[in-house]
Parts: structure tokens; sequence; C-alpha cells
């Protein structure tokens, strides 16, 4: 049977999806290039296995920058609040954390929308690298899209218990959502050798959960939306 030239091909029928998930994707493709690029480095098929240790030097956080730590660029004290995210310890943790965005992204998005979604990872990211400024005593740097997810799932979480609020229902089961990621990050801390950024998770964590209670407050986020773009 021939087809209608009318009839949308595969490709016109996938693009809307595409275009609904647009951030998302965008962060996914800069994170994993990012990091498939050093992998490439490390084993010597691109480039130099210096590349990662150059990377994490001048993207990661350095919360010795905010003190009396040297710069290597006159930028990189703030840059960095942002461009740690983008970084991470090999393909175990970008997996992880990818996958953490794929369940947790479009939860956010369909209920702001893509440019909320954007701003809530963004500024979550921001406020996880301050929460581990203020908290964390390392000299070591940090790298990861964690404190960014956190925001995420802060989010997330605020919505779960405003809704149950209006409803006249108990917030039970978002406290115990939150004692599961209190635990979850007590086993990882231990399992990691005390190298997990706990200080992030909560920073971003927080900011997400201000920054939906913010949208809420100004009538965003209190229905799910549909995407214009």
């Amino acid at each position: 049977m021939q087809a209608d030239p009318q009839d949308p091909s595969p490709s016109d029928a996938a693009r809307p999806k595409v275009q609904a998930h647009l951030v998302l994707l965008a962060l996914v493709g800069v994170c994993g290039g990012v990091e498939l690029v050093l992998v490439a480095a490390d084993y010597g098929l691109i480039g130099t296995p210096r590349w990662r240790g150059l990377a994490y030097q001048n993207g990661a956080f350095w919360a010795g920058l905010l003190y009396n730590w040297r710069p290597n660029y006159a930028a990189q004290p703030g840059l960095m609040f942002v461009t740690y995210a983008f970084l991470h310890s090999g393909l175990g943790h970008l997996a992880g954390n990818m996958l953490t965005l794929f369940f947790l992204g479009p939860i956010v998005q369909e209920r702001v929308g893509q440019r909320w979604f954007a701003a809530i990872y963004a500024l979550s990211a921001i406020g996880g690298a301050v929460g581990f400024a203020v908290l964390s005593s390392s000299a070591q740097s940090m790298v990861g899209a964690s404190g960014a997810l956190f925001g995420l799932a802060g989010a997330w979480q605020y919505w779960e218990w405003s809704d149950l609020r209006r409803a006249g229902r108990g917030t039970w089961v978002v406290w115990r959502t939150m004692l599961a990621l209190v635990f979850l990050n007590a086993v990882l801390w231990v399992w990691n050798d005390q190298q997990l950024a706990w200080e992030a998770h909560l920073g971003g964590f927080i900011t997400g959960w201000l920054g939906a209670a913010m949208l809420m407050r100004r009538g965003t986020g209190g229905q799910r939306v549909t995407d214009e773009t």
C-alpha cells in the first residue's frame, strides 16, 4: 500500500516529543559529551590523559577559591558554581546522575514547563555549590550534577507536600521520602569512604524546595502544564 504523502513521517512524529524535552536532552547531551571526551582522553584515544585533570582544575568546584586560593583565570570563582555540574568522575557517576535526571526531569517539567525546569535545575546547581562551600571543610574539588538533581527532588517533594495539604490529607509520605533520602546519603557516604558531597545534596534540595514554593506563590506549578515548546 502506498503511503499518503500527507501522512507524517516517523521523524515528523517524533519531533514534538524531542522539542518537549529539549532542555532535558541538552543537559544529558552536554554532560554525556563532556564525560565521553574525558574518557576517550583517559584511554589515549584523543588528546592527552591530562585533559581530565585540567577539566577539574578549571571547571570543578573548589571551595578554597572563595577564600585565599589563587584562581587559574579571573572568572573561575564565579563560573565554578555552574561548571562543576557538567563534570563527572567517570561513566558510572555520569550514568547514575543521568538516569536520575531522566526520572525527575519530566516530573518537574510537567509541572512548570521547560523554562522553569531549566531555572530550577540551574539554581539548584548553584545552591548545591553554596551548600558545599558553607558546610564542607574539604580541600578537594567537587563535580557532578547531583546538587541540581536533589533540587529537582526538592521541588517535586514541595509540590507533593502542597498538594496533600490542600487536599486535607496527611503529609507523612513526603517526610518518609525525605528520611529515605537522608538514609540513602548516609549509606552512600559510608560506602564511598566519606567521599560524598552530601552538603551539595542538601543545598540543592533546599534550593529546589524554596524555588518550587516561590513558583507556587506566583501561580506557577499549581497544576501540570503543557509546554509550548
